[in-house]
């Protein structure tokens, strides 16, 4: 196996506690582990139970002359087949995208050559702080490879995306990429939009589409399998979030156009399986709508069409490969090759959603996916394996139309 020797860096959060774990599982598996820990690390583990699982003495200074005449920082730097740093808090992730070298690890970070993989950790506000996205931004960019994080949870008693990947998760990880397997979409960036959308009448009512989610998260999780790095766009809906994808939440069809449009640039592929509602209501009221004062009086809404997000990708510079999803109830092929053009996508896979044994709920699905050079059907089946089948189809259309 390439890439056994890893350096370990820990950051300064509550999740450093389960970095002693995480030691004993890398080793178990076969690679050789050096701790390096931040000075505010040491408030959450000890260097004693560390260098117990590790094997090797722990790293905490920079100017640790005793070290430094074993294997000096730059040695350390060299030494690495992968750097991981585990947990990556905000503070940490803000000083390696500055090209901050002020402790021993961030000096590690500027100076090793291997691949380097953040594993990041902090409360949700801080994770969907806007500097923090700009942080990850960047170090994405320099080729930081960035897994997580989790969503659930955390300890200051939210529960949202923040927590660190679980420990079989990032070994996982490492043994993908340090022991390569031939995936269909490694490296690819995908993004996959799921779920319905609710348009607000009042505080407590809404128009939305049936939609369970299970389509599109189930292809979430198969891009992610394939290799792929997956952002998922998420209308509101009662399933766990996939572990290993970045998630973003939403309620509004224009919450979703702009989540998508705001890292539809970055990305290689992208899944529309969203059942975004057509229309909203012109105004929303600020409060309930109360029924005794209209005296039996009918009540309209009036309604107004909502921007079409494929349709807005697919007019960008230079859009992703677009993959689109059509519900229909008649006239499937027909009406799914007129939206295919309609709204220049690349591909698109059509279900009969008439049938309520593929329907919206359903746990099986059968579709047809429409592209330029032909149609392929995928029989009756779980909604997972559809996913697999059009995750493998989609990567190799993918794969011919850039060639």
């Amino acid at each position: 196996m390439q890439g056994k020797r890893i350096v370990l860096g820990i950051g300064g959060g509550i999740a450093a506690y389960k970095t002693p774990a995480l030691v004993r599982q890398l080793v178990a598996a076969g690679m050789d582990v050096i701790p390096v820990m931040t000075e505010s690390a040491n408030h959450f583990v000890t260097t004693t139970v560390l260098t117990t699982f590790s094997g090797h003495r722990v790293r905490n200074d920079l100017w640790d002359l005793e070290a430094e005449r074993s294997m000096g920082h730059i040695e350390l730097a060299r030494w690495a087949d992968t750097l991981l740093i585990a947990p990556a808090t905000a503070n940490l992730i803000a000083r390696l995208a500055n090209g901050l070298s002020n402790d021993l690890l961030t000096t590690l970070y500027l100076a090793t050559t291997a691949p380097t993989v953040v594993a990041p950790a902090m409360n949700l506000e801080m994770w969907n702080h806007s500097a923090t996205k700009r942080n990850i931004g960047v170090l994405e960019t320099d080729g930081v490879s960035i897994i997580g994080p989790d969503y659930g949870e955390q300890a200051c008693g939210e529960t949202g995306p923040g927590r660190m990947l679980e420990i079989e998760d990032i070994v996982s990880h490492l043994l993908v990429t340090t022991d390569p397997i031939d995936t269909p979409m490694t490296g690819l960036r995908v993004l996959v939009t799921a779920g319905p959308t609710r348009e607000s009448i009042d505080p407590v009512r809404y128009i939305t589409n049936s939609s369970s989610g299970k389509q599109g998260y189930a292809i979430a999780e198969a891009a992610r399998d394939a290799g792929a790095i997956v952002t998922l766009v998420s209308g509101p809906v009662a399933l766990p979030p996939p572990k290993g994808v970045q998630q973003i939440n939403i309620i509004s069809a224009a919450e979703m156009k702009s989540a998508v449009l705001d890292i539809a640039n970055d990305i290689d592929i992208m899944f529309g399986v969203a059942a975004v509602a057509d229309y909203r209501p012109t105004h929303s009221e600020p409060h309930k709508i109360k029924k005794m004062y209209r005296n039996g009086s009918p009540m309209s809404i009036e309604l107004v069409e909502n921007d079409d997000i494929l349709a807005s990708v697919a007019a960008l510079s230079d859009p992703p490969y677009l993959v689109g999803f059509a519900a229909e109830t008649q006239s499937l092929v027909k009406n799914a090759v007129q939206k295919r053009e309609r709204k220049c996508l690349d591909a698109i896979v059509v279900n009969d959603v008439s049938d309520h044994t593929i329907g919206f709920d359903s746990d099986e699905n059968e579709v047809t996916l429409l592209h330029a050079h032909g149609e392929t059907t995928f029989d009756k089946s779980p909604k997972a394996e559809i996913a697999s089948k059009l995750v493998a189809a989609i990567s190799e259309l993918y794969t011919s139309n850039r060639t």
